[in-house]
């Protein structure tokens, strides 16, 4: 497994924070694509042509977004949570990088997978929890709507009673054996 902290997060400095302002996809994700490469760089045995990405919440979009936006790097994608309309995102964080949505329309549409759904080709799990008050079910429901409309495969486990925090042996499982079967050769 390897973690990325990408530009944006908290911890180094004003400049680092900010690079993300008005784009929460483009550079985050160029950082996951060079911490993959610097990685394989070091460790030889590291197998680029099978190489899955998990997230929740900000991780979950960045999972989706990773498949979506660079099939030729990541074969298969857990998304957990996964924030894909930013302008369905209540928080202060959103306007906080992306602007006011009425002022940035662009930022919002630019940092959105559903905009994006039509260019999946990789598997993609998406999970949710339906009691889920943070990032709210729709999310992934209006995600895996357009995949649909755009006859882009894809599979959906919603979690009855399961709030933003889901923690259970049995979905770690169930993830491993969607990777299993998404990058067997």
């Amino acid at each position: 497994m390897l973690v990325v902290d990408g530009r944006g997060t908290p911890g180094r400095g004003p400049a680092w924070e900010r690079a993300i302002h008005l784009d929460i996809a483009g550079p985050v994700l160029e950082d996951q694509v060079a911490g993959l490469r610097e990685a394989a760089a070091g460790n030889p045995a590291l197998d680029l042509g099978r190489v899955a990405i998990r997230g929740w919440s900000f991780g979950g979009f960045l999972a989706a977004l990773a498949v979506l936006r660079r099939p030729d790097v990541f074969h298969a994608a857990i998304a957990g949570a996964p924030v894909t309309d930013q302008r369905l995102y209540d928080t202060h964080w959103r306007e906080r990088h992306l602007g006011h949505p009425d002022q940035h329309p662009e930022a919002y549409d630019r940092c959105s997978p559903i905009l994006e759904a039509a260019a999946l080709t990789r598997p993609l799990l998406l999970i949710h929890g339906l009691a889920d008050d943070n990032v709210v079910a729709a999310h992934t429901l209006r995600f895996s709507a357009a995949l649909l409309e755009a006859g882009r495969p894809h599979e959906v486990l919603p979690l009855p009673r399961a709030t933003h925090a889901v923690v259970q042996e049995n979905l770690l499982l169930h993830q491993l054996g969607f990777l299993r079967r998404a990058l067997e050769r």
